[in-house]
């Protein structure tokens, strides 16, 4: 990673943050973006701090113009773009017959489109270098959970786009990466959007237990120096892939089971 240009959405905190310091304290060169300008130049400091250098720019992956502008000063800078990670996303948890519908658009914006934006702009620039093109997906782009339906739909037309271009590039040299983590102890669940659209402010699982940011980070560096296809992440997400593929109607009955167990779980136990 010595003096590849990185770009990372949604980087001023967990995983995105973790992994602008992976990929930096292996030599990168690190554009990271966020909504929020204090969280986002709190994170710069930091990586300057650890003599990382970096470029944050304040953008909204839903906003088209936002992305066309990061791959502009990312050029402008540094001349070039190696990796392009789409990490930024926002989740949901609610039923969905109480759910605005404007929650399922403003989730799949972030989510879907925000990664079909940015990639667009900057693709012409990866594939002079070759480089990689990386969606932080889910577990969920897999396996469709309840009450996070619009979430699961999100991921699930990442996947499909990343497999789509992956495709398309096959012949280019460049690489595209899926990668699925399972439960990751991040503040994607504190901020994930209720049935009005607000947030919710609070998580519903033991944070305690699941995989940190630090450690998805540092398996999806990996995953891209080795030019990896997809990354699955923990044992949990590995079976349940492979449940839904080959034994579908019992993982209905269990993925049922684990979240209705969760707190204040809408699903009747």
């Amino acid at each position: 990673m010595k003096d590849k240009v990185v770009i990372i959405t949604g980087a001023s905190s967990g995983i995105g943050k973790a992994l602008a310091f992976a990929f930096g304290r292996e030599g990168a060169k690190i554009v990271i973006t966020g909504r929020k300008k204090e969280a986002l130049v709190e994170t710069s400091n930091e990586l300057t701090q650890q003599g990382i250098e970096n470029l944050p720019i304040v953008s909204d992956v839903s906003v088209e113009k936002d992305n066309l502008s990061v791959v502009n000063q990312t050029i402008e800078k540094y001349g070039k773009i190696d990796v392009l990670i789409n990490n930024a996303g926002v989740s949901m948890r609610a039923m969905f017959e109480d759910c605005d519908p404007e929650v399922f658009r403003k989730v799949m914006d972030i989510n879907f489109f925000g990664t079909v934006y940015i990639t667009k702009y900057a693709l012409p620039y990866i594939k002079a270098t070759k480089g990689s093109i990386v969606g932080v997906s889910s577990i969920a782009g897999y396996r469709g959970l309840p009450v996070r339906i619009g979430y699961s739909a999100s991921k699930f037309a990442l996947n499909g786009f990343l497999e789509g271009l992956r495709t398309e590039l096959l012949h280019t040299g460049v690489h595209v990466l899926t990668a699925c983590p399972g439960f990751t102890a991040s503040n994607i669940r504190t901020a994930s959007l209720g049935a009005d659209g607000n947030s919710k402010g609070e998580t519903m699982r033991d944070e305690g237990k699941m995989m940190t940011s630090e450690e998805v980070a540092d398996k999806i560096l990996w995953a891209v120096k080795n030019r990896k296809r997809d990354l699955v992440l923990t044992l949990q997400g590995k079976m349940a892939v492979l449940l839904n593929k080959w034994l579908p109607s019992l993982a209905d009955k269990i993925v049922y089971n684990t979240l209705a167990k969760e707190k204040d779980s809408p699903l009747k136990r």
